[in-house]
């Protein structure tokens, strides 16, 4: 694959000053973080690197001419899946000869956080060497590509999005070239400012190649005038706002980084070698038999090099923490540890305060596969009532299937979802699924359930009502989408046709979570956003941003919606970005 290197243009002095009133960062020692930490050993060697600046993935070709409107096929449909979708997960890895094949197995246990893009940097003889592709991890890499990434050091993404026809120039990690030398960047989460931010580096003469918001990032480094290099990484963190956990390789260092919030889940490992690893979660450190040390802290940045292992920054003082509760309902492997909390004893306590807060007289109950197992579970313990499975999942279904001229009803869930009628036939039946989102699945759930045969179908939900788009790096629907912000709990059963229905309690979820309750994001639940949208949401085709348009911003227009009725979107938004669009 030929060199590549990205147009990072100079910035002019509008942007010389953080854009945010957010503190600055400040360099701590180890020993002054949280107690609940490990101490951070040292990594030793020899030699010392220099910088060679070459990079192996462009970010992406120009955008043609502006259209005034979006294109139909700009938009595409949801698929039959109707469940909020975990943007990406990201790994690093320093210091081990190893890198980029532990990266890759490290992708394999994140491959439920995204399934249609993959891809890893690895660092070799300070050159920054890179294999993305379209599909499953084992769908991008072999032995070939794998060898093709030689070094100690590599980082590593999965991404979910609604696939476009264009979107292998979406797929991260991102590879630039600036003055001083290369960085690649993987990113999980959502910039809530990045049309603002884009806006105006775009009017002091940045070229964007993409439509992601991690590509704002990369501009922002590349301006800054900070030294050495992680305090350029800093400095644009400090104009970033929304979620994100980041990490970035260079010819010589590895750099872990999350938002102030601490939105998304970033974890660190340490393999017996003593190389570090970080990762989304904790089930990608098992793979690869990493012992987990600690989360990254919310508002800190973690640099790892050769000369002086690892040290660590905190943007002192931070807010206090709002991690997403999702990570716990739904996205996160329940053999992962989130928030320095086990995610399948969350979701058993979810099925068992179910239980108690909404019993109802049953025969068996069952799960919706496979998130709404744990939380089964826990229901049936709790109730006394064996749990067993009445609906096997097919996990060989592909995105796009051939159907008969004679229309199946319901195809795409029976596709995926075969019931068990010696389980189900004759039985008061209660079904735990983990969310509900626009209620279409569950209702042709229900309706399969009922006819292999059930007497009585009652469903139960692992979460409260979702009246809230996500607007920190989670695809969920606008608003008006979402089922429990236009009907009541009784409209909704009517609707999904089950003979009762019960949400699991916010204020019993909040009571559970006990002195962490405040640390948790609810937005989707409450409505209230911690990090005030100040822009546009997408609706209905998820990460929009991500899904590599053939188009100029404005021609994604008909793609967004506003934010919260309580904000004034073209007021937000800065001055240059509406001189722009003149």
């Amino acid at each position: 694959m030929a060199a590549s290197t990205t147009n990072l243009s100079p910035l002019a002095s509008h942007l010389s000053k953080p854009i945010t009133n957010k503190p600055p960062f400040y360099l701590v020692p180890q020993t002054l973080l949280n107690p609940l930490y490990f101490p951070l050993k040292p990594l030793f060697h020899t030699h010392k690197p220099h910088c060679t600046v070459s990079s192996k993935n462009p970010i992406a070709d120009f955008f043609p001419a502006n259209k005034p409107n979006p294109e139909p096929s700009f938009i595409p449909s949801f698929t039959d899946d109707d469940k909020p979708r975990e943007e990406c997960g990201v790994v690093g890895i320093f210091g081990d000869p190893e890198a980029s094949r532990l990266c890759y197995l490290a992708l394999h246990a994140l491959q439920h956080r995204g399934q249609e893009g993959a891809g890893i940097v690895a660092v070799n003889n300070n050159v920054l060497q890179s294999v993305t592709g379209v599909g499953l991890v084992s769908d991008v890499f072999n032995e070939t590509k794998l060898s093709q990434l030689p070094g100690e050091m590599a980082i590593g993404h999965v991404r979910y999005s609604t696939a476009g026809s264009s979107m292998l120039k979406n797929v991260q990690p991102f590879v630039a070239g600036y003055r001083f030398g290369s960085v690649g960047v993987a990113h999980n989460g959502n910039l809530v400012n990045y049309r603002t931010l884009r806006a105006i580096l775009e009017d002091n003469g940045s070229i964007f190649n993409t439509s992601s918001d991690t590509e704002v990032v990369l501009h922002l480094i590349a301006i800054s005038k900070a030294r050495p290099f992680f305090l350029r990484i800093v400095d644009a963190c400090e104009k970033l706002e929304g979620a994100y956990s980041m990490v970035f390789v260079t010819e010589d260092k590895l750099v872990a980084v999350r938002d102030p919030y601490g939105f998304r889940p970033l974890v660190m490992g340490r393999r017996t070698n003593g190389a570090v690893v970080f990762a989304s979660e904790t089930c990608a450190l098992d793979l690869i038999e990493a012992t987990y040390e600690r989360e990254v802290n919310p508002g800190e940045v973690l640099v790892v090099d050769k000369k002086d292992g690892v040290q660590s920054l905190c943007l002192l003082p931070h807010p206090e923490p709002k991690q997403c509760i999702f990570e716990h309902i739904y996205f996160a492997l329940p053999n992962s540890v989130v928030f320095r909390r086990s995610v399948y004893e969350s979701r058993h306590v979810f099925g068992e305060i179910l239980a108690t807060e909404a019993p109802v007289d049953c025969d068996v109950v069952i799960a919706v596969p496979d998130s709404g197992v744990v939380a089964a579970l826990g229901y049936a313990a709790k109730a006394g009532v064996p749990f067993q499975q009445g609906l096997i999942r097919s996990h060989y279904v592909g995105r796009t299937f051939i159907e008969p001229s004679q229309k199946i009803r319901d195809f795409g869930v029976k596709l995926k979802l075969s019931p068990v009628r010696g389980v189900l036939e004759g039985k008061r039946v209660v079904v735990v699924d983990d969310s509900i989102v626009r209620g279409t699945t569950s209702s042709k759930i229900v309706r399969l359930i009922k006819e292999a045969g059930a007497k009585e179908v009652h469903l139960r939900i692992a979460s409260p009502p979702i009246i809230g788009s996500c607007y920190y790096g989670v695809d969920t629907p606008s608003a008006e989408e979402l089922i429990s912000n236009q009907m009541s709990v009784e409209e909704i059963r009517e609707f999904i046709g089950c003979d009762s229905l019960a949400f699991l309690p916010f204020s019993s979820l909040q009571k559970m979570l006990a002195s962490d309750s405040q640390k948790f994001c609810y937005a989707c639940f409450s409505g209230k956003y911690p990090v005030m949208p100040k822009e546009v949401k997408v609706k209905k085709v998820g990460d929009f941003l991500d899904d590599g348009l053939n188009g100029p911003m404005d021609s994604i227009d008909g793609g967004w919606v506003r934010g919260p009725k309580n904000i004034d979107v073209e007021k937000e938004i800065d001055p240059l970005y509406q001189r722009s669009k003149i």
